[in-house]
């Protein structure tokens, strides 16, 4: 299965739903010493961002804050506001990118892959994490002004 479609089914399946599972345990089964650094870095500016401390959001997303959706189908869920997840060598930052605005801070960014709510790095080295910030930062009011934003659940 592609990262991208793992990407989209991870955010929108239930099993995404918040947990009560550790997220120092989470890290420490999953992520290498130089992902665990910069899942801690991330972590960190997560929090600065979002004003909310890290929950598991299902087995494998480490998230802040939550909002309700509700697709045009009528289907209704909720998900974290911003997270971050390891997926074998890459880590995975979700967030909402839109707009030309984003498309203008992504290409400063640095060495990245970008899924539909998705983005893939393999080292926090390789992207400018002032760009980065914003980019989370951007996010989170994007889905502050479109959804029901909360401080979690």
């Amino acid at each position: 299965m592609r990262a991208d479609t793992l990407c989209e089914r991870a955010m929108t399946q239930a099993q995404t739903k918040a947990t009560e599972a550790s997220v120092d345990e989470y890290l420490a089964s999953r992520a290498s010493h130089e992902q665990l650094v910069d899942c801690k870095a991330l972590m960190a500016m997560f929090e600065r961002v979002t004003k909310h401390s890290a929950k598991m959001w299902g087995p494998g997303i480490v998230g802040y804050g939550s909002y309700r959706y509700t697709y045009a189908s009528g289907r209704t869920g909720e998900s974290c506001l911003a997270g971050l997840a390891i997926r074998g060598r890459d880590l995975v930052v979700y967030l909402v990118a839109a707009g030309p605005h984003h498309e203008a801070l992504l290409a400063t960014l640095g060495r990245h892959r970008l899924g539909k709510a998705c983005l893939y790095f393999r080292r926090l080295a390789d992207l400018d994490e002032r760009v980065l910030e914003q980019l989370v930062a951007e996010a989170v009011a994007e889905l502050g002004r479109r959804h029901d934003a909360q401080g979690g659940v």
